[in-house]
C-alpha cells in the first residue's frame, strides 16, 4: 500500500458560519491529511481512466456495504469514450469486476455505443446508473450522444435512458424520495463537437425524475432543464470539457463549471420547472483549477478537485474557500489531468478519489 503525506493550504476570510444552509468553517478535510492506494481499477480487459466514483450505501445482489463503484472511461488502448466497465472495490482492498458492458447487447438506445463517464449513482434497490459518452475511436470528432444505462444489482443492464435531452452525460447525483428518485446530469455536447476546440455556450443540467418499481427498472416519468448556457469545448487531451460535479444540499444544486474555473449554485432544483440558466455563482478561481468531480460534505461544504493541478479544494456554501489538500503530483504540471470523480464516507470521514494518472482508487484519510 502505497502512502504519501498530503499538504494542508488553508485559506482565510468571509464571514464564519455553520449549519446546513451557511456550511462549515471547521473544514472537512482538516484531519485528513493521508493519501494512500486502495486498489487498481484496471480490470481484466484492460480498461483505463476510472471516472466516476460512488459509494454503496446498503448491501443488495452483489453491492457490498462501503464498497465502491467506479467507471472507466478509455479502453486498454487508451481510446477515451470507449472504457465498458464498472469494477467495484472494497475497504479491504480488493478489486472485482461488477460489470462489463456490450455496446451490441444493450436493451435500448444509447446513440453511439458505451463509454462510461463520471456519471454514476447508485439507487435504493440497488439499481446503478451511470453516463456513456461514446466516441467510436477515442476522438472528439466521433462522440455521440449516448445514454443512461440502469443496471441491476448483479451488473445487468436492464435499461437505458436516452433522448429528452440526455446529450453527452458528463456528471451526476441522485437524490430520492421514497419510490422517486430525481437524476441531476450535466450534459456537455450541445454543439460542442461542432465548435472544432471553440468555447460553446450551450452544457445545461437536467432534472430526471424516476419512479423505482421493486425489481422491475425505474421508469422515467419527467425530464426538467433545471441549469442551461455552461461553457463546454472539445479538448485533444480531456476529449471534452464542460458542466462536471455535481452536488445537492437542501433544495440547491451545485455544479463544477469547469470552463470557466467557477462553482455556482441552482436554487429549487429539485422543484424548479424551468432553466436557472448557470445560476448563482459561489466562488471563482483562487485555489480553483479547472474543478472537475464534487462532493457535499455532511456539514454542506462543497468539494471538488482540479483538472489543472492534483488539489482538492473545500469551500463554504458562501463561497469561502477554507481549506486545500494536494493528492497528487505527478507529470507535468504536477497533478494535471489526474484526479475526475470522488465520493465521501463518515465514520470516520474520508475521501475516495479516482486517480487517472496511475489507474487506482485511493484513499484521503487521517492516517
Amino acid at each position: 500500500m502505497a502512502v504519501t503525506a498530503a499538504t494542508a493550504i488553508m485559506t482565510v476570510g468571509g464571514p464564519a458560519s455553520a449549519g446546513p444552509t451557511g456550511g462549515d468553517r471547521n473544514p472537512f478535510l482538516g484531519p485528513l491529511r493521508t493519501v494512500s492506494t486502495v486498489a487498481s481499477t484496471v480490470p481484466a480487459n484492460g480498461d483505463l481512466n476510472p471516472y466516476g466514483t460512488a459509494l454503496v450505501e446498503q448491501s443488495i445482489g452483489d453491492l457490498r456495504r462501503g464498497d465502491v463503484l467506479v467507471s472507466n472511461f478509455n479502453n486498454a488502448a487508451n481510446q477515451q469514450g470507449t472504457g465498458t466497465t464498472l469494477v467495484q472495490i472494497s475497504p479491504r482492498r480488493t478489486a472485482k469486476l461488477f460489470a462489463q458492458i456490450d455496446p451490441k447487447k444493450l436493451p435500448g438506445p444509447c446513440p453511439g455505443g458505451v463509454g462510461l463517464t463520471t456519471a454514476l449513482s447508485i439507487l435504493p434497490g440497488g439499481w446503478v446508473v451511470v453516463g456513456s459518452l461514446p466516441t467510436a475511436d477515442g476522438t472528439s470528432a466521433t462522440a455521440r450522444a449516448g445514454c443512461l444505462l440502469v443496471l441491476d444489482s448483479r451488473g445487468k443492464v436492464r435499461e437505458t435512458l436516452s433522448g429528452q435531452g440526455i446529450n453527452g452525460p458528463w456528471d451526476m447525483t441522485a437524490k430520492s424520495y421514497g419510490e422517486k428518485t430525481d437524476l441531476f446530469v450535466t450534459n456537455v455536447l450541445n454543439g460542442t463537437v461542432a465548435g472544432g476546440g471553440k468555447v460553446v455556450r450551450r452544457g445545461t443540467v437536467l432534472r430526471i425524475t424516476l419512479r423505482t418499481q421493486g425489481n422491475r427498472p425505474p421508469t422515467r416519468i419527467a425530464t426538467t432543464e433545471i441549469g442551461s448556457g455552461f461553457a463546454q469545448k472539445t479538448d485533444p487531451a480531456a476529449l471534452v470539457i464542460g458542466p462536471t460535479g455535481v452536488g445537492l444540499r437542501d433544495g440547491t444544486l451545485y455544479v463544477a463549471d469547469t470552463v470557466d474555473n467557477r462553482i455556482t449554485a441552482i436554487p429549487d432544483a429539485s422543484t424548479r420547472r424551468n432553466s436557472a440558466r448557470i445560476g448563482r455563482v459561489v466562488t471563482i478561481n483562487q485555489r480553483l483549477n479547472g474543478p472537475l468531480g464534487m462532493a457535499i460534505t455532511p456539514k454542506g461544504n462543497i468539494l471538488t478537485v482540479n483538472s489543472g493541478d492534483g488539489n482538492i479544494v473545500e469551500t463554504t456554501p458562501r463561497g469561502v474557500q477554507v481549506a486545500v489538500r494536494t493528492l497528487d503530483t505527478s507529470g507535468t504540471p504536477p497533478g494535471a489531468g489526474a484526479l475526475f470523480g470522488l465520493a465521501i464516507a463518515t465514520n470516520p470521514d474520508r475521501v475516495y478519489f479516482v486517480d487517472n494518472a496511475t489507474n487506482t482508487l485511493n484513499l484521503l484519510s487521517r492516517r
